[in-house]
């Protein structure tokens, strides 16, 4: 089988707009998620919910310099990494089925590439 990262994508508004009913509502949402993953005969491997991009930090890599961190995420977007779901799956069909389902409004799925000794270098 093999690994899709699954990045979810949304406005950070509704952080400062949820109500804990409507919090509790979206986690059975991710509950029922998980559920029809394995349902399916694939697996979530890891899973996690970010922060809001207002508590991370961005370390830049500077040449030969000393990394420069600042507050913040780098990139200003209209919306932000909330979370993600790493997933093994039999195909990019299988794992493109399953995205679908994920109650986020939007995913990127992107393959994983595999860096082990006996794999070879991405095409």
């Amino acid at each position: 089988m093999a690994q899709y990262m699954f990045l979810l994508f949304d406005s950070e508004e509704w952080y400062d707009q949820i109500t804990p009913e409507e919090w509790q509502q979206q986690m059975k949402l991710h509950g029922d998620f998980m559920a029809a993953v394995e349902a399916a005969g694939a697996s979530i491997v890891s899973s996690a919910a970010l922060l809001p991009s207002s508590t991370a930090s961005t370390v830049k890599q500077q040449g030969d310099g000393e990394p420069l961190v600042t507050d913040g995420p780098f990139i200003e977007t209209k919306e932000a990494l909330g979370g993600y779901y790493l997933i093994e799956a039999s195909d990019l069909d299988q794992a493109l089925a399953l995205a679908k389902l994920v109650p986020s409004g939007n995913i990127e799925v992107r393959p994983v590439m595999d860096t082990s000794e006996s794999a070879e270098p991405p095409a």
